[in-house]
């Protein structure tokens, strides 16, 4: 008598099948599978029909095992470069939310990890892992090491990288904000403010990092400001390089007015060193715009990437139709704009 119980309510509990949620729809198999593939070839009705039948059976798809049974994927891959940075969070959120509109499911994992010095490396247990799961896309959203290893995906594979600079993945198309314009509001805006001694810090590594240099280097040159050009290297973009970074330009013989940082992380650290020095009316200004830039107490200028536009572009390329043919990646750069905020909105003084 306790088995027959058991083997019943083992029976209750057992997972509802695609077969299970046709037969209550009262539809085929294939046109329930055909909803949560491509909802957007079934009409309403049906849809609905559909969907409601899940909604009773408590019905979910399984993605992953649907994407290695099928003949082409099933889902989006996102490969996220930081976890600790806010900006690829938001980005990452945006997409999802573009994605999930578009009837598409993303499966997001961190492409990085700690080493035993606590120095962030490739994952690539992970990454291989994404990879046999057969995405039948990928996003990659800042910068990984060794990114031309995804050129192991299948020819087929839409890959997009959101605010970074894929080079060795030619196949890859690239979503981000334009630097040169980026940074050259920031200067525009220093100089416009009386400042001419505009400092840089810039993370070591990196394209992005390289690229926002070389538009300081450009910006300074073109307001006629070449012999004021100073640029301090750092091994990470986090706070505590920032504040390291920032005390050593504070402390040298031709300390800054106004120091600009490549992302919010290090300008942050930035702000700390102003606060302990002696001159406190240091400007700073950052860059990303994550909302750690807008909280009060920090109230930090910034360049604002556009990181919504960001999102529904690279959601609008993930989810085109598979190439039948390898081709290049397109570059599409997006208008920046500058979000001034008290850490520089006062004008210098002149002595």
């Amino acid at each position: 008598m306790t088995n027959t119980i058991m083997s019943r309510s083992f029976k209750a509990k057992k997972r509802p099948t695609i077969r299970d949620v046709a037969a209550l729809a009262g539809v085929s198999k294939s046109l329930v599978s055909l909803v949560y593939s491509s909802p957007e070839v079934v009409g309403e009705h049906r849809k609905a029909r559909v969907l409601e039948a899940a909604t009773k059976l408590g019905f979910s798809p399984n993605f992953l095992a649907r994407s290695l049974a099928a003949d082409s994927g099933t889902f989006v891959g996102i490969l996220v470069a930081d976890l600790h940075n806010p900006l690829f969070a938001e980005i990452v959120d945006h997409v999802r939310a573009e994605l999930e509109a578009r009837g598409q499911y993303g499966f997001m994992t961190s492409a990085m990890l700690p080493d035993a010095q606590g120095n962030q490396v490739l994952d690539r247990r992970t990454v291989n892992a994404l990879i046999d799961l057969r995405p039948k896309s990928v996003l990659v959203v800042g910068s990984i090491p060794t990114i031309h290893e995804l050129s192991a995906l299948p020819e087929n594979v839409q890959i997009v990288v959101a605010s970074a600079i894929p080079k060795g993945l030619n196949r890859a198309s690239t979503v981000r904000a334009d630097d040169a314009l980026g940074m050259r509001l920031v200067i525009e805006h220093l100089f416009n403010n009386g400042h001419t001694r505009i400092a840089h810090i810039s993370a070591k590594e990196g394209n992005v990092s390289i690229a926002r240099r070389e538009a300081y280097v450009n910006a300074m040159t073109e307001f006629g400001l070449a012999k004021y050009i100073s640029i301090e290297e750092c091994d990470t973009h986090y706070e505590r390089s920032g504040f390291e970074a920032a005390t050593k330009l504070i402390e040298s013989k031709s300390a800054p007015t106004a120091i600009t940082a490549y992302n919010d992380l290090l300008a942050i650290g930035v702000q700390e060193a102003v606060l302990g020095s002696t001159n406190k009316s240091i400007a700073v200004v950052g860059y990303d715009n994550t909302f750690l830039s807008n909280l009060k107490q920090i109230s930090l200028s910034s360049v604002d990437p556009g990181n919504m536009a960001i999102a529904q572009k690279a959601a609008q390329l993930l989810t085109q139709e598979n190439l039948s043919t390898p081709k290049l990646g397109t570059t599409h750069l997006l208008e920046p704009r500058l979000i001034v905020r008290n850490s520089s909105k006062a004008k210098l003084k002149v002595k």
